[in-house]
């Protein structure tokens, strides 16, 4: 059918940051776009309830609590010794209405339409429209379809979230007060991030996870420096244990949550944080009438152009799961509209850069050890700690490291792996290097201001070359 017999040439579903991104490379292109969103305000869950809001709470946390600078000054140092939810909400709520405010400018000046309804689709090219006072519908069409619908925190079976003792990660910017201690189930990236967080204002936290390990898909070394961390701010790491039961008990401090794991043992809190994945929103969608399905978590399946089984209907953002990060998906949306409007594009998956916001914070680009050796990949690996940089004994920060992995013939430069204060800002020096194929030499041969943590790249070059010999 010709494109001109369609209301619009793409019809985006989600106005997060792969919908954004999505519609406004089609409209750079000239194309007739419309964003749905069902919300009353736009952003999606990465403006509203999800990284904004989470990454200006960690923000806050660390300044009040005066985190950063307790190496210098003491553990019990703080810029502020009572510290309320309103306090670290203050910030968070300037943040998302200043983010809400450039998405809707940045439509505005590409000419997207923004259209506020509840959307399912209604055929292979049709969306339906339900207006959000459920006046009225309609029905809209277009050549292309993009579902950027993102996910919503899986709920528990077996017990309420009663949003007073019990939270999902979604509930966090609505919580009541600070609780004196905190268990969080689940140990993926939203719930490592948020213990950390509680930890950093002086909770107790329990952080409960049925795998051995945290955050498989990161390097070992790091996590191991993470596990130490957390630790070291009283956390109580319950590995390889599985949740049987959650409940909400009398006892002489009150109410307070009990949870009862599968090996007999208990765990008592003020609160309980469930973050056990997240589920794809897309069971409102009715997706049969375009002939698609998803898997058991919700999400949809595509193909390396993100499109589903419908080729004119993509998919993009945290609704295809993994890695389910803000940067990554605006750039699922950018290349799912250049495919669909034949835009020539170039995108490296495999150079994407990862960043968890956990205290401290994490960031990788390129392969860990043990994907390396697991491919039978002669490697090195070259270390450096901030504690041996200036900069790092500036900020207080002694326990970051920065490694580069390197091939032990070549010396190209293989992956970047770093934990420490500003390690999602640092690692695109390596991400960059990388995407140009460069080896550790250019570490030795380059110069870097001084005193920055950018000097981590240097040293660690050295060790590498030193270990090579």
């Amino acid at each position: 059918m010709p494109a001109d017999t369609y209301d619009y040439d793409l019809i985006v579903i989600g106005s997060g940051p792969a919908g954004q991104r999505a519609a406004i490379q089609a409209a750079k292109v000239h194309k007739r776009v419309a964003v749905v969103e069902k919300k009353s305000v736009i952003g999606g869950v990465s403006v509203n309830i999800g990284t904004i809001p989470s990454k200006t709470l960690r923000e806050a946390v660390m300044h009040l609590s005066g985190y950063r600078q307790r190496e210098l000054y003491g553990a019990s140092y703080k810029v502020k010794s009572d510290i309320s939810m309103e306090d670290l909400l203050f910030r968070v709520e300037h943040v998302v209405k200043h983010e809400i405010d450039i998405t809707r400018h940045q439509l505005d000046r590409n000419d997207v339409e923004l259209i506020s309804a509840d959307a399912e689709l209604a055929g292979p090219h049709e969306v339906r429209l339900k207006s959000l006072d459920r006046s009225g519908e309609r029905v809209i069409s277009a050549a292309y379809i993009v579902l950027a619908v993102g996910t919503s925190a899986t709920e528990p079976d077996g017990f309420n979230v009663d949003g007073q003792h019990i939270f999902l990660s979604d509930d966090i910017p609505h919580m009541w007060r600070i609780p004196k201690s905190l268990a969080v189930v689940g140990g993926g990236v939203i719930g490592c991030e948020y213990a950390t967080i509680f930890a950093a204002l002086g909770v107790r936290v329990i952080l409960i996870d049925k795998r051995e390990r945290l955050l498989p898909f990161v390097d070992h070394e790091i996590i191991d420096a993470l596990s130490y961390q957390m630790r070291q701010q009283r956390m109580v790491l319950r590995l390889g244990e599985e949740v049987e039961h959650i409940e909400v008990a009398e006892n002489d401090h009150g109410e307070q949550v009990r949870i009862t794991l599968r090996s007999g043992k208990q765990v008592t809190a003020d609160m309980a944080l469930y973050s056990i994945g997240r589920t794809g929103a897309t069971a409102a969608l009715n997706l049969e009438a375009a002939g698609l399905k998803t898997d058991g978590r919700g999400r949809l399946g595509v193909n390396e152009h993100y499109q589903t089984e419908a080729p004119h209907i993509y998919a993009v953002g945290d609704v295809i799961g993994f890695p389910s990060l803000a940067s990554t998906s605006m750039e699922q949306g950018r290349m799912a509209a250049c495919h669909a409007f034949n835009v020539p594009s170039h995108s490296v998956p495999e150079l994407f850069p990862y960043g968890i916001y956990t205290i401290p914070e994490i960031s990788m680009v390129g392969p860990t050890e043990q994907e390396l050796t697991e491919k039978g990949v002669p490697y090195q690996e070259g270390v450096a700690h901030y504690r041996e940089i200036a900069r790092g004994q500036i900020l207080g920060d002694h326990s970051g490291l920065l490694k580069l992995i390197f091939h032990l013939e070549t010396r190209k430069l293989l992956g970047v792996h770093i934990i420490g204060e500003g390690a999602s800002e640092l690692v695109h020096i390596g991400q960059a290097v990388l995407a140009h194929e460069g080896s550790i030499d250019y570490f030795i041969n380059n110069v870097f201001n001084y005193p920055t943590l950018a000097e981590c790249y240097k040293t660690a070059a050295f060790d590498g070359i030193n270990r090579l010999s």
